[in-house]
Parts: structure tokens; sequence; C-alpha cells
């Protein structure tokens, strides 16, 4: 590689012997991107009752569940849990797989981890045939919003999301994709 040369992003499916690794991932980019903006309790209640070794461990074992982490020169810099599962009912008449989160760390937003997760779960959704990608997005996290419209997705309603004890509105939002044959 040229000296300057961006360091290529890789994805690779994360298992539950990953379990530690991506508790940890997932409470310092959810506290990163989450915590100027709440109360300490509410993020702390939060993360505590969400990112756990063990819950993070059950949820790589659940069938349901597929997380996919970014690398760069063997650091892993971001993560996208995909999830099969019924869509909240402003996503009707989509055969749909959820971006249930979609994180990237601090000092990597902006150097292409997001495309290389983006793609990997419109490459999944469209390998097993779905029709469109849905997610929730806090409706205060306008450079979040901002990338998923580039990426095509449309809002399709709003749903309730808690944090600790914070009642809150997410974006439900939502992209069509072309199969995969």
């Amino acid at each position: 590689m040229s000296a300057g040369a961006t360091p290529v992003i890789t994805t690779r499916r994360a298992e539950p012997s990953d379990a530690a690794l991506l508790s940890a991932l997932a409470a310092s980019t959810f506290s990163d991107t989450f915590a100027a903006d709440n109360t300490p309790t509410d993020i702390e209640t939060y993360m505590s009752e969400a990112f756990g070794e063990a819950i993070q461990r059950a949820e790589l074992e659940d069938p349901d569940v597929s997380v996919f982490f970014a690398e760069r020169n063997n650091e892993v810099v971001g993560y996208v849990m995909l999830r099969e599962g019924p869509a909240p009912p402003v996503v009707r008449g989509f055969d749909v797989l959820e971006i249930a989160r979609f994180y990237a760390r601090r000092q990597a937003i902006g150097t292409g981890v997001g495309q290389a997760l983006m793609q990997r779960a419109i490459h999944e959704a469209a390998a097993r045939g779905k029709e469109s990608v849905w997610l929730a997005v806090w409706e205060r996290n306008p450079r979040a919003i901002d990338f998923y419209r580039r990426w095509e997705f449309f809002e399709a309603g709003t749903q309730p999301f808690t944090l600790g004890g914070d009642q809150q509105t997410d974006l439900v939002l939502v992209r069509r994709i072309a199969r995969e044959s």
C-alpha cells in the first residue's frame, strides 16, 4: 500500500466468542453517540439492560440475529446488527430485514466504515430475498438521518423508544432493495 493510502475496510460475521468484544463496542459507540444529549442515569440504565456480555452472547447465538464487524488493520471499527422478525405496523407490505443497530467508532466516522457496513447489510438482505430493510433512528440524530437518506431510506412513520426513564421518538426508515438472483 502506498504512503497515505486509506487501509481497506473488511467485514466479518461475529460469532458467540465475540460477545465480550461486541459488548464493549456496543457500549462505547452508543455512549459516544447519545451521552451528550441524555442524562447519565438514562444512558447507564439503558446500557446495563442492552449491552452486557451475556446479553450480547445470547444475541449472537440467536438464529434470527446476524452481527457483522467492520475491521481496518485488524481493528474493529464498527458493526451492524441485522434481525429477522416482524416490522412495526408502519412498515407494511414488505418482506423486510431490520437493521437493529448500526454504529462506528467515533474516530472512524467519515472514513468509509458506514458505507462498508451498509453495503453488507443490503447484500445480506438481498441474498435472503428481502424486498426492503428498515431501521429506527432517533429523531434528534441528524448525522445518522442524513446518512440514511443518502442511502435512499425514506420515512415510513415513527415509533416510541425508551431510554432509561425517557420516552423518545424514533423515525422508522425503509429502503427498498433489488433482489439478488
